[in-house]
């Protein structure tokens, strides 16, 4: 999101995905808590201004924006008050305050019903104007756009993309009451897309961000279906003899890879979302499973048990030789791979620990990341700059978020019920 026009377009594309949800679904009552500990290595001090007439809106704008940088770790929040006039603005006072950056808005109810939401990102350095962004948008959307704003000024300051926009899906469970659910980033705006007496597994979203693949046990075994998250529609993609599970999208959203035990034991198999063109891809006399696709759709990585216990390798999408790419410690499970190709998450289990761990697939140093001991299901953030997974704490299964250095953390906590299998949903397109 770097210029106005983009903005527009994810407020819209986003909205109708979110519209068709909230018109056809209630929304879940319970929200998840965020206790944040550990800070970027280099803050960038940054005020954020109370936005003119924000109380007007449905939802307060600076406040959302606050809470998305500060739950990043790479600023310093100095809090500002309110500012009214947006277009006098002292900043050498700022700068003395010892803010590099200031954040400045307004809200407008309009006529029509909806919010002109207009805002600046500002320089008290260089006493100039960084960036700015202007939208009208309905009450429903008023948390999405506070949270494009908080991207475009993590863009603007840092280089890197912001995924404060995107979306996140996961599994509650209560009792035999299983929900599928899907939330933006911060854990509001909680939509329930899938309810069930029977466990569901494996949530892997399309990379256009309009479907989610899951296992889900309602016909008493595991089957492999795609929901389509605007017309609720489901297709059943694999149910075939046996285990159906793990489904991993490839790139180019037509196809998905699964592992099946059809043919005895569970090998890694490519299929059209339709359910068409199942094939076979790896081949070995251990259990292959838990595919992931790399970024450029060019190899696969799985977990197998080839060497005597579970450890990741990699293959060409079409199938062919594995190579082993894990070896520290011998039980290494649950491969995710940045979008940039660099770097392996997965869960490791040490000294009788199931922890979260990186590895840097160049460098081949891999560095533990959690501090929990019962971890599980990691899936990266759409940059690359952050790890959710599922945990467990005082009896209770939660989710947790860490920065690829290992220096900020973030616990996700429900009201009620465990919560796990978390996946993170791609940027708009």
């Amino acid at each position: 999101m770097q210029t106005m026009t983009k903005f527009n377009q994810v407020i819209l594309y986003t909205g109708l995905a979110i519209a068709a949800t909230i018109g056809t679904v209630a929304p879940a009552q319970a929200q998840m808590r965020i206790e944040i500990s550990g800070v970027g290595s280099n803050q960038i001090p940054i005020a954020v201004a109370g936005f003119s007439n924000e109380n007007l809106s449905p939802q307060k704008i600076s406040e959302i924006i606050k809470a998305d940088l500060e739950r990043s770790g790479a600023f310093k929040i100095i809090d500002a008050g309110t500012i009214t006039d947006v277009n006098n603005i002292d900043y050498s006072g700022w700068k003395a305050k010892g803010a590099d950056a200031l954040v400045v808005g307004t809200v407008d109810a309009l006529a029509d019903g909806r919010y002109d939401v207009r805002y600046k990102l500002l320089d008290t350095v260089k006493q100039a104007k960084i960036s700015n962004l202007d939208k009208a948008v309905t009450a429903q959307f008023t948390r999405l756009s506070a949270h494009l704003i908080a991207d475009d000024v993590f863009f603007k300051l840092t280089g890197i993309r912001g995924a404060f926009s995107t979306r996140i899906s996961y599994v509650k469970q209560e009792g035999r009451n299983y929900q599928l659910l899907v939330a933006d980033a911060d854990g509001e705006n909680e939509q329930l897309a899938l309810r069930s007496n029977e466990p569901i597994i494996s949530p892997s979203w399309s990379p256009d961000g309009t479907k989610v693949a899951y296992v889900s046990f309602e016909q008493k075994k595991p089957v492999v279906y795609v929901q389509n998250l605007i017309t609720r529609a489901r297709t059943v993609v694999a149910n075939e003899k046996g285990s159906n599970s793990a489904p991993s999208w490839a790139p180019s959203g037509n196809k998905l890879a699964v592992a099946l035990s059809k043919d005895g034991h569970t090998q890694v198999y490519t299929v059209n979302t339709d359910g068409s063109n199942l094939r076979r891809v790896s081949n070995s006399a251990g259990i292959d499973t838990e595919p992931q696709w790399s970024a450029d759709g060019e190899s696969i990585y799985f977990t197998s048990d080839r060497s005597g216990g579970p450890q990741i390798y990699r293959m060409n999408a079409d199938g062919g030789d594995a190579k082993r790419v894990t070896f520290g410690g011998s039980y290494n499970i649950s491969p995710r791979i940045s979008s940039d190709g660099k770097t392996l998450a997965y869960i490791s289990r040490r000294d009788g620990n199931f922890q979260l761990y990186v590895l840097d697939l160049a460098s081949g140093q891999e560095q533990r990341l959690s501090d929990t001991t019962d971890d599980e299901s990691p899936s990266f953030a759409p940059n690359g700059k952050y790890i959710m997974y599922a945990t467990r704490a005082g009896g209770r299964k939660s989710l947790a978020v860490v920065s690829v250095d290992g220096r900020v953390k973030q616990r996700l906590t429900a009201q009620a019920g465990n919560i796990k299998e978390p996946t993170w949903g791609p940027f708009m397109q």
